[in-house]
This record gives C-alpha cells, structure tokens and sequence, in this order.
C-alpha cells in the first residue's frame, strides 16, 4: 500500500463520517482543554506562591521559638522551654555574615487618630526590617535604632492605614494611639500590597519590645536573620545554632531556611498541580473512551471493506496502521483544538479575574499535544488489533 493511498483511505473514512469524528475529536478536546486549563491555574498559583516567598530576598533565615517542626514549619511557642528574646536578636547581630536581623511580633490592636479609629495588624519589628525584607519607605524614616529593650514610642504606617486614619493629611509628627498607648508617628510606608493575603500596607510598625509590652507576650514571633549572599546556608545556620545554644543552653529553637521553606512550599504545590491536572484527565479519559468506541463500530461497519482490501493483499500490519491513523488523526484534531479552547479560555479568566494567577508555559502546550495523540494511538489499538486480525473470508462472507 503506497502512502497516499494510506493517506487517502485515512482522510475518506473520516470525511464519509464527518458527524462522528468531530464528535469524537471534540472529547478529546475537552479533555485537553480542560488538562491545559486547570494545568496552568495550578502553574500560575504556583509561581504566585514562590514569588510572594521570594520577594523578600533569598538570603533569609527565620528562627521561631520552639523545637517541635512539622514538615518543616516551626510550630511557636508550644513546647518552647524559653523564649526567643530581644537579647537573642542583639547577639545574632555579632555574627560575621550576618546582614540585618529583625525581631518580630506580629498582634491585633485598635489604633485610634483623631475621631478615626480601625482595628489592624501590628508589628513589632526592629530598625532592620527594610533593609532585611526589601521594604521601603515613602515618606519621613523607620523606627531608629534605639535601645531595643527600652525604646521610645514611635510608629510607621502602612500606606493604606495612613490613607484610612488621615487620608491626604500629612501624618508625620501627629500621635495614634493603639490600644490605649499613645505613639508618635515617624514614617509611612511604600505600598506593598498582600502577601499570602496579609495587607502588608493596612498595618502600623512599632518597636518589638513595645510590641510585647502591648501583647503581653514572653516570646519574640519570629526572628529573621538576612546573611551576606557569599555564605554558605550551612555555615549560617550553624552559626545561629551555636549562637542560640550557648544562650539557652539547649536547642529549644527551630531555624528555617528560606531553601528549606521554597522545597516544602513547592512540593505541596507540585501536589496541587498535579491533583488539579488529574481533574481535568477525567474529561480526556471520557474522550479516550469515545476514541476506542467509534473505532470499534467503525471496525464492524467496515467488515466487507477490510476483506476486500486484505483480499486485494494488504498485510495485517498496514490494516492495523490503518485504523491507528484515523485514530491518531482524531486525537491529534481533537488535541489541536483543545490547546486553542484551553488558552482562549486562560486568556479569558485572565481578563475577568484578574487577580486569579493564570500562566501556561508552552511546555505544557506542547505536551497536552503529545499527550493527545499518544492517547489517541493507545485507544486505537484494540479496535485496529481486531480490524488486522479479520479472516478476508468470513469478512467478505459477513457482506
């Protein structure tokens, strides 16, 4: 058989069946379509994720009190035997490699203005936090390196709270008061918008030990230790273990590296993807169904047609690359049409929402493809097994 004549035989047993094989390339476009959307919504949050991790800087190490870990996140104060002090920040500072080190203190207060008041988020952090979060300020300073275990009241806005408690006021000088404790204002902070839906810019910065004076805490939250980019992580983190130890006098502490939190962060994204594509495989299993149910009925409409063609000499082989090719011209239509529903529908969520994180990398585009004919090949392959295994005569006979 000469390969036109394969190509002719493939396109006009399709074409005589115009009904049935877009019906069947259309499931195998949905599926593929539904894979390479649900795919790129996975891809999108993923690198929404690690991106809002990153944007902080890479050279970071967070300490959390507490030895308990679980999958890797410190689990706080429970099961802490001490506390992680305002001291333990000022001794990690005497470190070569470090860079910046910031206490933490993270609490819910009303901050009250004028006849403004709003109930938001307040940090306690120390002097360092814009340079070890690449952070920056818009107007007027942050919080001064003052003594860390008496400081002065003093306060930083985040731009949207400046907004909501003196709107186009200027509000550096005027005193806020939060939860009862007055607090001068120094600065207003660049807006920053949410990571990992905390509003960074609906907020107001204080001194970490006031901030545990305020909250009635014994622990700092968190301290994070930005070090210098030509040190090793190892040598960092022994260095803050040995640091901590001859403090505390054990290892009552969990220290994370950033390497550590993108590993654990991206597996269980990985997960997401992955469970979000095998939705989606659903729909083109359904398509891979309807392959190997039309190519069936194909095979027994076209009974007399195989035994004449096997009578007139075709080799089993060719009657088996036969029916494999309409198949894997099904899959590949149906495939080809899915990728432009797939990425005309992410181009339309990106439209109507926005902020719904949406990326399709043409890797994904190129296999969703593959994947479409490698599954139009497989479905293909019973139906075109039993098509080649026909005896020419009983097939003539049954027409």
């Amino acid at each position: 058989m000469y390969l036109r004549d394969f190509i002719h035989l493939v396109g006009t047993s399709l074409a005589a069946r115009r009904l049935r094989s877009v019906l069947t390339a259309l499931g195998i476009g949905v599926g593929i379509a539904a894979v390479l959307l649900l795919t790129s919504i996975g891809e999108g949050i993923h690198q929404y994720v690690l991106s809002e991790f990153t944007q902080f800087g890479t050279t970071l190490v967070g300490i959390n009190p507490g030895r308990t870990t679980t999958h890797g996140t410190s689990m706080g104060v429970f099961g802490s035997e001490r506390p992680l002090s305002i001291e333990d920040a000022e001794a990690l500072k005497q470190l070569s490699f470090v860079e910046a080190v910031v206490p933490f203190v993270q609490g819910n207060a009303e901050v009250e203005a004028g006849n403004r008041r709003r109930r938001t988020t307040v940090y306690g952090a120390g002097p360092q936090m814009p340079e070890a979060l690449r952070m920056h300020v818009n107007s007027g300073e942050f919080l001064p390196d003052d003594d860390p275990t008496a400081p002065r009241a003093l306060a930083v806005l985040g731009s949207k709270l400046r907004q909501e408690l003196f709107a186009y006021r200027n509000p550096l000088g005027k005193r806020i008061t939060i939860a009862g404790n007055r607090y001068r204002i120094i600065g207003v902070m660049e807006p920053k918008g949410q990571v990992l839906g905390f509003d960074l810019d609906d907020t107001v910065y204080i001194p970490a030990a006031r901030a545990l004076e305020l909250f009635n805490r014994e622990t700092l939250f968190e301290i994070d230790v930005m070090y210098r980019s030509n040190a090793s992580v190892d040598r960092v983190v022994d260095g803050i273990k040995r640091t901590l130890i001859a403090r505390h006098g054990r290892e009552d502490f969990t220290i994370t590296t950033q390497e550590q939190m993108l590993d654990v962060l991206g597996s269980i994204l990985n997960v997401l993807t992955f469970a979000v594509a095998a939705i989606g495989g659903i729909s083109l299993l359904v398509g891979a169904i309807g392959i190997v149910t039309i190519m069936t009925i194909a095979v027994n409409e076209r009974t007399g047609e195989i035994g004449l063609i096997r009578a007139l000499g075709a080799r089993q082989t060719q009657i088996l690359g036969l029916f494999l090719g309409e198949a894997t011209v099904l899959s590949a239509i149906g495939g080809l049409a899915g990728l432009i529903m797939g990425l005309g529908l992410a181009s339309l969520l990106r439209l109507v929402l926005p902020d719904l994180p949406v990326h399709t990398p043409w890797i994904y585009v190129i296999l969703a493809e593959v994947l479409a004919v490698v599954l139009g090949i497989i479905s293909g392959i019973l139906p075109a097994r039993r098509a080649a295994r026909l005896d020419p005569v009983e097939a003539l006979r049954d027409e």
